[in-house]
């Protein structure tokens, strides 16, 4: 299993940016899947999750409102919309796969990581 993250770059402050996730493996649709960031010095944190069909999502307090998780499993992705773009969401951006049966937003409860893609927010 390989993710691979794109879509990061420099936005101004209010700006917007869609990241996303291209899945290359077995059988993507049954992965719970997740976004997960880690500003310099701090830990990495939760961001969003999705389950296998879409129907179900969750936020970090910090995004709802503002960031929309989605995913096309027939084209093996997840997208991460970010609106209204704050200095605080800058960060590396990373996607994960749970096996999971239920939305996870513990990074410990994945099993399969993205390289990363860098998101920076200047003020």
């Amino acid at each position: 299993v390989q993710l691979q993250a794109s879509g990061g770059g420099l936005v101004q402050a209010g700006n917007s940016l869609r990241l996303s996730c291209a899945y290359s493996g077995r059988t993507f649709s049954v992965y719970v899947m997740g976004w997960f960031r880690q500003a310099p010095g701090k830990e990495r944190e939760f961001v969003s999750t999705i389950n296998w069909s879409g129907s179900s999502t969750d936020y970090a307090d910090s995004v709802k409102g503002r960031f929309t998780i989605s995913r096309d499993n027939a084209k093996r992705s997840v997208y991460l919309q970010m609106n209204s773009l704050k200095s605080e969401d800058t960060a590396v951006y990373y996607c994960a796969a749970s096996r999971s049966d239920v939305l996870q937003v513990v990074s410990s409860n994945y099993n399969y990581w993205g390289q990363g893609t860098k998101v920076t927010v200047s003020s």
